[in-house]
């Protein structure tokens, strides 16, 4: 799994707690240990543990998903439009630390 560097200290510190992606990375399994690294340079800098993968639509993404990404909702709903531009379909996978 990637997370673009700026992500790397609040994965670290545990305050990020969920990642959003499009269909393209939700195959992920309940349990798995994933390795995890910056999509810049591809430095790995943890493990995760994957709790959850839940479908849902962009529109439901609400103050919950964002406090789970240490975002304020605008902010997350802006991100997510960068990444994945005209994406509705989307999933919430929840990790924590290994």
């Amino acid at each position: 799994m990637t997370f673009f560097e700026r992500f790397e200290t609040d994965i670290l510190a545990g305050t990020k707690t969920i990642t959003i992606r499009d269909a393209s990375e939700k195959d992920y399994q309940i349990g798995a240990v994933v390795p995890v690294s910056t999509f810049e340079d591809g430095r790995e800098f943890c493990r995760l543990k994957v709790l959850s993968v839940d479908a849902i639509d962009f529109n439901d993404i609400n103050d919950l998903h964002a406090e789970q990404e240490n975002m304020t909702l605008p902010q997350l709903k802006n991100v997510i439009a960068e990444i994945y531009p005209g994406e509705t379909q989307l999933f919430v996978i929840q990790f924590e630390l290994a």
